[in-house]
């Protein structure tokens, strides 16, 4: 049995402790979840090694490391499939397949929890905006006050430094972009200015 594991994180701050192991090689990413998963650094290499047939099993902590959406968890899930790999979620203890064939315990059980990781990410942006309504309201919300400019180091401050990077990327379109990183297309071309004038 040839094994790896998936790692990802979604900021460079993150600690990955929790999902190392020194048993088998191991890919890390350190990105948003939002990203597709064969769009992510560590991700495109792990796929060549599997299609190179120097993995036949991947282990990942929890099903969310796959994808933010179910969509996206079920697309992996089955693109990994289609390669005949063998995929144990080490939070739930189950195998995609037992004896080379499909295991429809795991099956039911991860189009739950992909649906369940979905509603957490839903829930949580829906909190951020409530939050921000009831700040406002109280007249306490640190938004950027009126009359001010940012530096273009502020302004790019405030997302996610593996988006950043994903836009410096000439091959993406800004369309492509914004549905990668949930970011408008406005956003993208405001974040590709300041990173000019950041240079």
């Amino acid at each position: 049995m040839k094994t790896a594991k998936y790692i990802r994180v979604s900021t460079t701050e993150q600690n990955v402790d929790r999902q190392l192991t020194s048993t088998h090689k191991q890919y890390v990413d350190k990105c948003s979840g939002s990203i597709p998963f064969n769009e992510r650094p560590s991700a495109i290499k792990l796929l060549k090694d599997i299609s190179d047939k120097k993995i036949d099993t991947l282990n990942v902590h929890s099903i969310d490391r796959l994808g933010r959406n179910a969509f996206d968890i079920q697309s992996t899930l089955n693109l990994l499939s289609r390669l005949n790999i063998n995929v144990y979620v080490e939070n739930i203890g189950l195998y995609s397949m037992i004896e080379n064939k499909p295991n429809s315990i795991f099956k039911m059980i991860t189009d739950v929890l992909s649906n369940v990781a979905e509603m957490e990410r839903t829930s949580i942006l829906e909190r951020q905006k409530e939050g921000i309504l009831i700040a406002k309201a109280k007249g306490t919300y640190k938004g950027r006050q009126l009359n001010t400019n940012e530096t273009p180091q502020q302004f790019l401050s405030k997302y996610n430094q593996s988006h950043l990077e994903l836009i410096k990327d000439k091959n993406y379109s800004i369309r492509k972009l914004a549905s990668i990183t949930n970011l408008s297309n406005n956003t993208i071309v405001k974040i590709k200015k300041a990173l000019i004038q950041d240079k």
